[in-house]
Formats: structure tokens, sequence, C-alpha cells
């Protein structure tokens, strides 16, 4: 495969940071990384904001300092600027930018969003330079993509953090639900040969493509939301989406060789995944650290590897792809945010509060009545389809009794 040429390639930037110094810290940090050589100031510039879950928790999403140390020197150099948000079937996105502050932060720099799930967003097919590993045959009538995405700069902006699919999840993760629609969750079962085919389209629409990582707070475990939190105080930047994932993999303590995701776009010369071919620029001393992360399922993830690896994936068009499909969309919500939440994650969520980011969090939006948290209780909304589910199934199970015991009296 020809090795892909461009800016900054195997080169990412590193900084540690405070609550104190975070936004001076992000501008060193974009500087490092050379942004305005790899970003050319005369494209719009689009900042794929992340929000992995509706309600705040430490590492999970892009965070309002991440975002503002983004903005701030951007708009100082001229760069016109335009937030994205994509929606997932599990994530309410509006409740999400609200409730991680991103919103206050867009609005407070006057940065225009667009959101590619409303009906306004055109998509449109895209044939790609290089056949495709995988998505031919997940969608073959045709991959289709936002069009707005097309001709722009684009900032991913992911957390530091692990996946119960991936291993980790960063830069080129933070590209699927941007890339594709709803049906993305069809190509779980090869989702790291997705993640490569997704990088290649990346570069091929984007005229400058660029990540920031935040690892202030990080996740392990269950990720991307069901994590233990940790605080780590690191910031990652680099044109190389292939480098800065296997730099935050190192990190974890994890080898970003054995991650299929990473190993493939290496090979095919997408970037740099081997740590000792990388080039780190900043401060060096943080690239020795080894956090010792871990990775973990949770109930939900393992029904679904289950479907997509185990013993039910003869069953998987059936359960993901037919008419019953709600099913699995109400599994993972009301796991995560009737019992998960709940019952686990608001004691970590109020530890981490107590913490100096915790803090940070807690006053962003201050002057604007947003001091503090939203700490929610059981998701109402998901308790009420879970009893229309039950009603459901036990209308359907007393029909379904009513007609056998009808054919037993005929006959």
């Amino acid at each position: 495969m020809t090795r892909k040429e461009f800016h900054g390639r195997g080169k990412v930037a590193i900084v540690r940071t405070s609550p104190e110094s975070v936004l001076d810290d992000y501008a060193r940090l974009l500087e490092l990384a050379e942004y305005q050589t790899i970003l050319p100031a005369e494209n719009k510039t689009l900042l794929k904001i992340n929000i992995s879950w509706q309600t705040w928790y430490p590492a999970c999403s892009t965070t309002p300092w991440q975002l503002e140390g983004v903005i701030r020197p951007l708009q100082a150099a001229g760069y016109d600027l335009v937030g994205v948000h994509n929606d997932t079937v599990v994530v309410d996105t509006a409740d999400g930018e609200a409730n991680n502050k991103q919103r206050y932060v867009t609005d407070k720099y006057g940065v225009p969003c667009v959101y590619i799930y409303k009906p306004e967003t055109v998509w449109v097919p895209y044939k790609p330079q290089s056949p495709f590993l995988v998505l031919d045959d997940i969608y073959p009538e045709g991959v289709h993509i936002p069009e707005v995405l097309i001709g722009n700069n684009i900032i991913q902006l992911p957390t530091a953090k692990t996946h119960v699919f991936t291993t980790i999840t960063g830069a080129m993760k933070n590209a699927f639900g941007g890339l594709l629609g709803r049906k993305r969750h069809w190509t779980h079962s090869v989702i790291h040969e997705t993640l490569v085919d997704l990088l290649s389209i990346q570069q091929e629409i984007h005229p400058g493509l660029f990540a920031v990582m935040d690892g202030t707070f990080a996740g392990d475990g269950p990720g991307p939301r069901a994590m233990h939190w940790h605080e780590k105080n690191v910031l990652l930047a680099s044109a190389d989406q292939v480098a800065i994932d296997a730099a935050s993999a190192m990190l974890q303590g994890f080898d970003p060789r054995e991650i299929p995701f990473l190993r493939i776009a290496h090979e095919m010369g997408l970037g740099v995944g081997d740590p000792k071919d990388i080039e780190f620029v900043g401060d060096l001393e943080a690239t020795t650290q080894r956090w010792d992360f871990e990775t973990d399922d949770t109930f939900a993830s393992r029904g679904q590897k289950s479907i997509y690896h185990g013993a039910l994936k003869p069953f998987e068009n059936a359960l993901l792809r037919g008419p019953i499909v709600p099913w699995s969309y109400f599994a993972s919500n009301f796991y995560h945010n009737v019992y998960w939440y709940p019952v686990v994650g608001r004691k970590r969520v109020e530890a981490a509060l107590e913490t100096p980011w915790g803090q940070l969090f807690s006053s962003y939006g201050a002057e604007a009545g947003l001091e503090g948290a939203v700490l929610p209780t059981v998701e109402t909304k998901t308790v009420a389809q879970g009893v229309g589910f039950l009603a459901g199934g036990l209308l359907a199970a007393g029909g379904l009794i009513a007609l056998l015991r009808s054919l037993r009296r005929r006959s």
C-alpha cells in the first residue's frame, strides 16, 4: 500500500496541564503541533465535538476547556469555525451538549453548530479513491456521507479512554458518528476495518485533518461510558490520527501494534502506529507514563459481543437490522440510565466533582447560571419505554395463548 504523505505525519505534541493553566496549555499544544501549517486558513474548519453520554461523566465527552482551548487560538488566528454534532441511538445530543457545557462554550464564542442528523443535512454518495476494506459490504447500496464535511478542515475532539469494542477510542473513532448515519451500528462486527475505511475517507475529503485529545480526566474499564475516571493531566495533538491514537494507547498501557485498527492503518501507510517511530514534541517526560489501564465489559456489551462474534452471530441480521432492533437501543439505555448511572456512576461523578478538574467543570458557565453539574436520577423516559415494552410483550403473549386455546378447542 502506498504510504500517505502529509505534514505532521508521525508527529505528536504532548503537554502537561493543570486546571489553572489549561487554556494557555492548549494554545501551546496547538503551536507545538503546527496547526496553522496543517489547517489551511482559507477553508472553513469543523470542530467534531464528541458526546458519548448526554450526562456529564469524567473522560466521557469533549470537555468544555478542550473546546474553549481550541476555539480561542483559532479564532484569534482568523479561522472560520463551525461545530459539528451527530446523534446516536442511545444519546440525546441536545441534552448532551447542554449537560457537558459544550453549548455554553460555542455560544460564548459565537461558533455556529450543525447537527448532521437533522433533515436539513444533505447526505451524498461517496466513491473512494481506493477500495474500501469493508464498507462496500456493509452498505451495498453505496456509502453516503454529510455534504458539509467535504472540502472543509476538521479537528477531531476526543478524550483519552478505553472502549468495549476497540480497546481504546480516540481520533479515528471520533469520525465514526460524523461520517456514517444511524445504520453505523451495522459495522460493529468489523469495527476495526471500518475505522480504517473512515480514515481513508477523511484523508480524501478534508484539506486539513487534525486531532486534539483531552487527557485531563482519562477513563478505563468498560468505556466509553461506564468507566473508572483518573486524573492524568495531559493533552495531545497531531495531524496524524493514527499516531495520536497510538500515543494514547501507549500512555494507557496498551501496545498499539496489538490493536487491530491501529495496526491495519499503520500497515496501509495511513499514519504511524508504532510508538518507536513517533516524533514527540513538548513535555517529553510525560511520554514515559504508563497508566496500566484495563478494558472490561458491561452486561450490555457482553450481549452485543455475543451477537457480533459469539453464539448469537447467526441471528445478527434479525436482532440488529430488522424490525425488532429497538430492543437493543432500549437495553443499552435501560442499563446505563436506569441502572448503572443511578446505582454506580452517580457516586463516581460526585467524587470527581471534588477534584480540581471537577471543580473547574462546575465553575464553567457560572455567570450564566450553569454552575455545578446535572446529576440525573433514574431516567423516567427509559422506564416508561420499559413499561411499554413489557406491556406490549404481555399483550402479545396473551394474544398467542388465546390463539392456541382457540385452536385446541376447534381440534
